[in-house]
């Protein structure tokens, strides 16, 4: 465990740019910025503000045009894809708008998955004890497309928490979701992150999720303000 306050993830002068037809066009640039073991951070901006940019940095999935970003002091800027994919099996959970459940894999299939690809032999137990913990246990056995669209978001979630990651990352979690529902995934989504530890990165437009994490980072043109 680590100790109190511990700095989980680090950019210096982090940037993205993107060729366009007519030259460079930078998405994000000159982001400094500091998250703490257990913290709950929300990234806020408008469409096209470089938020979901950022996010994919942070958790690795995509590279820097320049600066750097560390997680739990392991600089991912220094790592090829397969390094940055250790990394991530071993410290980052994500939950997304669109759920990216595998359609043909039951809800208890789902979750087992991210367990079952780094070998864990009690898959199954773990698995079945967090659905039951969103609230699934009737449902282990149905496939996405007999979910609804709040049922499918809390296979995602636990998904996202079963291999007890030490980051959760998330991309407009209730974007889908009518408001109701969206209520009780936000309620879940904090109790989990409460309850492990984790440190929470949500990009959002929704106000009332925003207004729950401990900090709010602003976005304007690629640029934290």
């Amino acid at each position: 465990m680590l100790k109190s306050n511990e700095t989980i993830i680090k950019t210096k002068n982090l940037g993205k740019t993107v060729s366009v037809a007519d030259g460079d066009l930078s998405i994000l640039s000159s982001v400094n910025l500091t998250i703490d073991e257990g913290e709950s951070i929300a990234i806020v901006g408008a469409s096209g503000s470089g938020k979901s940019t950022l996010l994919g940095l942070l958790a690795g999935l995509d590279s820097p045009t320049n600066g750097s970003v560390a997680l739990k002091g392991t600089e991912l800027t220094a790592l090829d894809e397969d390094g940055r994919a250790e990394v991530r099996n071993k410290l980052v959970g994500f939950v997304f708008q669109s759920f990216q459940l595998m359609p043909r894999l039951t809800a208890l299939e789902n979750v087992m998955l991210p367990l079952e690809l780094r070998g864990d032999k009690g898959a199954e137990q773990t698995a079945v004890s967090l659905l039951k913990r969103v609230g699934l246990e009737q449902r282990l056995h149905h496939t996405p497309m007999k979910l609804s669209g709040g049922e499918q978001q809390r296979v995602a979630l636990a998904r996202a928490f079963v291999t007890e990651p030490a980051i959760l990352f998330a991309d407009e979690p209730t974007g889908n979701l009518d408001s109701k529902t969206g209520e009780q995934i936000i309620d879940l989504l904090f109790e989990l992150n409460q309850e492990k530890n984790t440190t929470l990165v949500l990009v959002t437009h929704d106000t009332a999720l925003a207004a729950r994490c401990q900090r709010t980072l602003h976005i304007e043109a690629g640029q934290l303000t």
